[in-house]
């Protein structure tokens, strides 16, 4: 059993945010809600908690009676439903959970799956589009994949999952001919591919297919130019990394929260 004990007055007293996941050394969360608690002056804290498993998250909630709402990472986006006593209509249409918002009254408690990462891509996004950003690829077909899927999805856009072991419809990485890597001039890397520690590795498209109007998203934000990024950029294609989109995301996750 884990132990997620409350080991220090303070976290008996002040309203506790956090992330779930595992691992999570690589999670610039803690510090964003951190500086933001401290600019703004609110009373709260927010705590990495790696669980070992999904099924250790009832027991952390009851070790901290005053958390207030999390947020989900790799590898339990979707583990998290069956636990959920309500989901957004995002969520739901996703297949994955990033926020869990916390409503209590008296003993009793209702845990609501949301997800915000739709809104912070599609936001991050939005501004770098051109019109021949009309069909993507997306890389891995996990939890952040369904979630970009559905904002390109919102936005107008064609996308097809590219997977190491595609299911009917979705592509492979040896599918990716000329034609193909010609016909898609977005590509979306949604695996954790090139996240820290690994930051010597990249997804395996054939780069030299790349050039100038191609655009190279990586969900990826640590390190802040991952391997896929650069050999993307080396061959003149525009680059952006995860991190405006983690910002805008726990921005809309804190409205959830305190709605």
């Amino acid at each position: 059993m884990y132990n997620f004990a409350c080991t220090n007055y303070n976290c008996m007293e002040k309203k506790i945010y956090g992330l779930i996941g595992m691992p999570l050394g690589h999670s610039f969360s803690r510090s964003f809600f951190t500086e933001k608690f401290e600019r703004e002056g609110i009373d709260a804290e927010y705590r990495n908690f790696e669980l070992p498993d999904v099924g250790d998250l009832m027991e952390l909630i009851a070790e901290y009676p005053h958390l207030a709402g999390l947020n989900v990472t790799l590898p339990y986006k979707q583990a998290v439903i069956p636990y959920m006593d309500y989901m957004s209509d995002t969520a739901s249409g996703v297949g994955a959970v990033n926020v869990i918002r916390f409503e209590r009254a008296g003993d009793d408690l209702r845990l609501g799956g949301y997800n915000t990462d739709t809104v912070g891509f599609a936001e991050s996004l939005r501004p770098l589009l051109t019109p021949a950003h009309t069909r993507a690829l997306v890389l891995g077909s996990g939890g952040a994949s369904r979630a970009v899927l559905y904002a390109l999805g919102q936005l107008g856009i064609e996308a097809v999952v590219v997977s190491r072991h595609p299911s009917e419809g979705q592509l492979s990485y040896a599918d990716l001919t000329p034609g193909v890597m010609d016909a898609h001039r977005l590509i979306v890397n949604t695996t954790p591919v090139g996240m820290y520690p690994h930051v010597d590795e990249c997804p395996d498209i054939p780069y030299q297919l790349l050039g100038p109007g191609y655009l190279c998203y990586d969900v990826v934000y640590n390190p802040v130019e991952t391997l896929f990024m650069k050999k993307a950029a080396a061959q003149g294609a525009e680059v952006r990394n995860g991190l405006e989109m983690l910002h805008l995301q726990a921005l809309a996750a804190w409205k959830i929260w305190n709605e």
